[in-house]
C-alpha cells in the first residue's frame, strides 16, 4: 500500500502533522501500535503555545473538560512559593485529548490505523520507505513523519539516556480540603534525585508525575511504595498534598530511558521526526505537548513547501537549542541539593523568576491563530 505520506506514532505530534497534510489534501496513513487511547506518562499541561495549536486544530479543550490553570506553586524542603502562570494554561489528561486528536484526524481523511505494530522501517532502492507491522502487512510512502514518542522505531533510536531516568505517573482523589488547597494551580515538587509533579486534571482528580534517577529508585528496592515514601520524606509538601488521598490506578504507570536535553541533528532524505524524536524537553518545563505541537506544525509546513528533511532538522534543532539548553541548565539546579533549600526562599522574595523561566522555556507561539480564553465558567 503506498500513500503520500506515511505517518508512525498516533499521540500528540502525529495526530497533529496527520490533520494538517490531510488538510492540504495529502494522503496520509497514520499507525498507531495501541489500539485505542490510554493513560500515559505525562505532566498533561497545556501551555499557552499549546492551547493555539489545538485550538487551529479544531480541538475545544474546554468542552473536554480541561482544567484552567492560573498559578505555578515550587515547593522544596518544607517551603513552597507561587507565582501567577505568564499566559492562560489548562490541564487535560492525555487519554481525552488523543482521542480526541484521533477523531479529528479520522474526519480530515486520514487513514488511521490502531493496534499495529511497526517492527522495522527501511529505504528502497528506489526511495520509497517501506514500514513492516506485526500483522506482517508492508506500508510504502516516499515521505515518514517519525512520531514514536518515548518509545525508539529499532534502527532509528535516539541516544542512550546517561541519567536513567524513570517517570511514573498516578491518578489521585484529594482529601476535600487538600483539594481546595489546590485550586488551579500546577505545583512542581523538588526532592533528592528528581521532581514531581501535581495539578488537576478533569473529573475532580489530580495527576501526579514524577521522574527520579535509577540509582535511587534502586534504594527504594525498585518499589514505588518505597519511592513515594522516600519522595515524601525529602518534600514535606508532596506528604501533605497527599494526605488521605485515594490513588486511582492499581499501579502506576511508569516509562524508563527518557533522554532529556536530547535534540535530533540530522536525519534521512524523506524522514522528519517530530514530537519526542525531536527534542525531549526536562518534564519540569510543561513543554512536551507544546514542543509536540510545535515540531508537527513546523514539519508540515516544510513537507507542503518542498524542505527536504536534511534541511528541515538542522533548522528546527538550531531555533530550539536555546530554549533546550536553559531547561537543561535549570533542571540541573532543581536536581541541587543547595538550590532545594534556597529556592523558595528566594522565589518568595522574587515570585518574578518563575515567570520569567517559564517565558524563556517556552515555543514560539503560532502567530496566525488566537486561542480562546479558558477560565472556570468554561468547563
Amino acid at each position: 500500500m503506498q500513500d503520500e505520506v506515511l505517518i508512525l506514532g498516533g499521540g500528540v505530534a502525529g495526530c497533529a502533522a496527520s490533520i494538517a497534510l490531510a488538510r492540504k489534501g495529502r494522503s496520509v496513513t497514520l499507525i498507531e501500535r495501541e489500539p485505542s487511547p490510554r493513560h500515559k506518562v505525562c505532566g498533561e499541561f497545556l501551555s499557552g503555545e499549546a492551547l493555539e495549536d489545538l485550538h487551529a486544530l479544531g480541538i475545544d479543550v474546554a468542552s473536554l473538560g480541561a482544567v484552567p490553570l492560573n498559578y505555578v506553586r515550587l515547593a522544596a524542603a518544607r517551603r513552597a512559593a507561587e507565582a501567577p502562570l505568564p499566559f492562560p494554561a489548562a490541564s487535560l489528561t492525555r487519554k481525552a485529548l488523543d482521542t480526541a486528536l484521533i477523531a479529528a484526524a479520522v474526519a480530515a481523511g486520514v487513514n488511521v490505523l490502531r493496534g499495529r505494530s511497526v517492527q522495522s522501517l527501511s529505504r528502497t532502492t528506489g526511495g520509497l520507505w517501506t514500514a513492516r507491522v506485526d500483522d506482517g502487512a508492508v506500508y510504502e510512502a516516499p515521505t515518514v513523519f517519525l512520531a514514536t514518542g518515548k518509545h525508539d522505531l529499532r534502527g532509528h533510536a535516539r541516544p542512550k539516556d546517561p541519567h536513567q531516568w524513570v517517570a511514573f505517573k498516578m491518578y489521585y482523589r484529594l482529601s476535600e480540603g487538600q483539594k481546595t488547597d489546590l485550586a488551579d494551580a500546577s505545583e512542581l515538587m523538588l526532592y533528592s534525585g528528581g521532581y514531581g509533579g501535581v495539578q488537576p486534571v478533569e473529573g475532580g482528580v489530580v495527576n501526579f508525575c514524577c521522574v527520579v534517577e535509577r540509582r535511587l529508585f534502586a534504594r527504594a528496592g525498585l518499589r514505588w511504595e518505597g519511592l513515594l515514601r522516600k519522595m515524601q520524606q525529602d518534600c514535606p509538601h508532596l506528604a501533605m498534598r497527599l494526605e488521605g488521598a485515594e490513588p486511582l490506578l492499581e499501579k502506576p504507570i511508569t516509562v524508563t530511558h527518557i533522554p532529556y536535553g536530547y535534540i535530533r541533528r540530522m536525519t534521512e532524505d524523506g524522514l522528519y521526526c517530530i514530537g519526542d524524536q525531536a527534542a525531549v524537553i526536562p518534564s519540569f518545563t510543561g513543554d512536551g505537548i507544546s514542543i509536540a505541537l510545535h515540531t508537527a506544525r513546523q514539519a508540515a509546513a516544510a513537507y507542503l513547501a518542498a524542505e527536504p528533511a536534511p534541511v528541515f532538522q538542522p533548522k528546527l534543532r538550531s531555533a530550539m537549542l536555546p530554549q533546550m539548553r536553559l531547561a537543561e541548565v535549570a533542571a540541573n539546579g532543581l536536581n541541587n541539593g543547595l538550590a532545594r533549600a534556597v529556592l523558595p526562599f528566594c522565589l518568595r522574595v522574587w515570585p518574578g523568576a518563575m515567570r520569567v523561566t517559564a517565558k524563556l522555556t517556552r515555543v514560539t507561539q503560532p502567530a496566525a491563530t488566537v486561542a480562546p480564553q479558558l477560565s472556570a465558567n468554561s468547563i
